[in-house]
């Protein structure tokens, strides 16, 4: 029998209502998480990627949909119920520098959480702090300094070790590695690698950057104003993209090889608005091989291979490539 996922997605959206208008930021997400399975989420900015991060662990509160975790459907659930289920779910915020207390010893900043739900007494939450500093591979004697005395890379290590103090399932990742400098960025990210590999941990790594999204994920979504457009091993993905937004991103990955770079499909204009998205499928507006049907319907999510989804009118309507 096969197990079921850890996190399950369905039909979740995200509505803001502004000044008469509704802002749509996600429509219709649905996708599954397997226990230790990394899945990456990416997309141009204002894609909603971050929406969804926070949605999953309501962190805000989504609009329509279920998010079930481990069999409980977290969007039903109390403030009490949600708040004793927070341990099993973490997440790692963007940036380093505002996501850590200036007026907290980083010994305080790692066990708040643990405080907060009554996990063991101080001396014991001490040493689960000064544990999640060594897996981050940062000195015990860090649990006694504040934020502004590390750097941006360690920085973003006490983030992850707050993360893991509280001893997860499942992890949000938001963008981990976007604010640091290139050279520290792989340091990180090979950080994040083994951690998940040795402990054993579920992920939502959301991240713009696609040569760390095919390095540290088994699967991949892509995300374009609010919409799933495709979903794919990281292997399958990577190798053989289906949807025509996808071959776009791809295609803008830098390649040390000339012989091996990919011919450059560049988007034309911006992303539209999400006040005011366009009807049918919402890239039509920026695709390369749109058609007139492309208007009328939104494209479902349909396999094209074994385990590769896309949405595209083509595939409904038997439309071949051109």
């Amino acid at each position: 029998m096969t197990e079921a996922p850890l996190l399950s997605v369905r039909g979740l959206a995200k509505h803001y209502q502004t000044r008469g208008a509704t802002l749509k930021i996600l429509q219709d997400i649905s996708f599954d998480i397997a226990k230790g399975e990394v899945v990456g989420l990416v997309g141009e900015s204002g894609s909603g990627k971050t929406t969804i991060g926070r949605s999953v662990l309501r962190l805000i509160e989504p609009s329509a949909g279920a998010v079930v975790f481990d069999g409980d459907d977290l969007t039903t659930l109390s403030g009490g119920e949600l708040r004793r289920r927070r341990p099993r779910m973490q997440y790692i915020f963007q940036d380093p520098y505002a996501s850590l207390s200036p007026r907290m010893t980083i010994g305080e900043i790692l066990t708040e959480g643990l405080k907060i739900q009554g996990i063991g007494s101080r001396a014991e939450r001490l040493e689960r702090a000064r544990k999640a500093l060594e897996q981050v591979e940062l000195p015990p004697d860090a649990i006694n300094r504040y934020a502004h005395e590390f750097s941006g890379g360690q920085r973003q290590r006490i983030g992850i070790a707050r993360a893991l103090t509280l001893a997860p399932d499942f992890i949000v990742a938001d963008e981990p590695v976007s604010a640091l400098d290139v050279s520290i960025q792989a340091q990180v990210v090979n950080l994040m690698r083994d951690l998940q590999q040795r402990l054993g941990l579920t992920m939502l790594f959301i991240s713009h950057d696609l040569a760390v999204v095919e390095y540290i994920c088994d699967r991949v979504i892509v995300l374009y104003l609010g919409r799933i457009m495709e979903i794919a091993t990281s292997e399958d993905l990577y190798a053989r993209p289906q949807h025509p937004y996808t071959q776009a991103l791809m295609s803008a990955i830098p390649s040390p090889d000339p012989d091996l770079a990919r011919k450059r499909e560049i988007l034309k204009g911006d992303i539209p608005s999400p006040a005011n998205p366009p009807s049918g499928c919402v890239f039509r507006t920026r695709c390369p091989k749109a058609l007139d049907a492309c208007a009328a319907a939104v494209p479902q999510l349909r396999e094209v291979a074994p385990g590769h989804v896309k949405a595209c009118i083509r595939d409904d309507i038997g439309y071949p490539e051109p």
